[in-house]
């Protein structure tokens, strides 16, 4: 998988709406050929910076590329875009709705056919291609829309919470859909507020709070930046839990086998202040979830600039 080029590139891009900095000097460079993951509370800019890469509004200042190319348009044949806001014409049949995408991105002949057919049968909608929308399910839309998005095989695919609605059959194949897309070469945005998926699919991480970036790599460099604030410990004596008391400890969390501290302390002395209230069965020093990560950061007390 080739990902020395961008395929998209943001430089110090700021957007405002009134009063309201939605995006301030962001600079990020999306990979080619990776799964990119967008991750952030609601509001903190994630949609505003898609449809900027998407050309839908415009930055107020700095440069956002695509492909090399800074006027490229949502309609771009090279673009497949699935919004979280979903907009599919009810009353056409699932072909004609699909047929009619794909002409928009300049698909024609048996070429579209031949995709529809394909993607039909990899969601498991060919019984459904001459039902009309408004007839099918929440999860078959949202598969119809994604194939909307992915039919002409656009070399960017932009998704805005791809798997809203899905059940846990129907998010499989979403999933290894866009593995595969990846695997052709189709380079993924992916904007979800699911931590797991994120942790499982994506290639690189970016967060985005309050406007700003505050996260931005592969997850393994991402995870090293906060290794040694979370330990798992379990003493013998399970009534043992003032862990609360131990100075440096920030948060307590019961897993059920063990208990999960946060801390910005040096594990060791956590370590020796928590020996003095039992005897430890279990003292693991553990690299923390996105969630864990993901939670720390969008806390209503954290400001930005307070981390170095």
């Amino acid at each position: 998988m080739a990902m020395a080029n961008s395929a998209v590139s943001l430089e110090d891009v700021v957007k405002c709406y009134g009063q309201h900095i939605a995006v301030n000097n962001l600079s990020l460079k999306v990979p080619s050929g990776s799964i990119y993951g967008f991750i952030g509370p609601n509001g903190s800019g994630k949609t505003t910076t898609i449809r900027m890469i998407l050309h839908i509004i415009f930055p107020d200042s700095g440069s956002v590329e695509v492909f090399g190319h800074q006027d490229t348009r949502a309609a771009n044949d090279s673009i497949g875009y699935l919004p979280e806001e979903r907009g599919l014409y009810k009353k056409l049949t699932v072909r004609r709705q699909l047929a009619y995408c794909a002409r928009l991105k300049g698909m024609s002949g048996s070429t579209i056919n031949e995709s529809i057919d394909r993607w039909l049968e990899r969601m498991d909608l060919t019984g459904w291609k001459n039902k009309n929308i408004e007839t099918l399910s929440k999860g078959m839309m949202q598969k119809t829309q994604f194939i909307a998005a992915a039919l002409s095989g656009p070399e960017l695919l932009i998704l805005d919470e791809p798997f809203s609605g899905l059940d846990p059959v129907n998010l499989d194949i979403i999933k290894e859909s866009i593995l595969e897309l990846r695997e052709n070469g189709t380079t993924v945005i992916l904007s979800t507020h699911d931590m797991t998926i994120a942790e499982r699919m994506c290639d690189f991480i970016f967060m985005i709070y309050r406007g700003e970036k505050v996260l931005d790599g592969t997850l393994s460099s991402i995870k090293e930046s906060y290794q040694s604030n979370t330990i798992r410990l379990r003493y013998r004596d399970e009534n043992t839990l003032n862990l609360d008391n131990i100075p440096g400890v920030t948060a307590v969390n019961n897993r059920g086998s063990y208990n999960e501290i946060q801390t910005t302390d040096d594990p060791q002395l956590i370590l020796q202040a928590a020996s003095k209230l039992g005897e430890i069965e279990l003292f693991e020093i553990a690299r923390p979830s996105l969630h864990d990560i993901f939670v720390q950061i969008a806390t209503p007390e954290r400001e930005i600039g307070t981390d170095d």
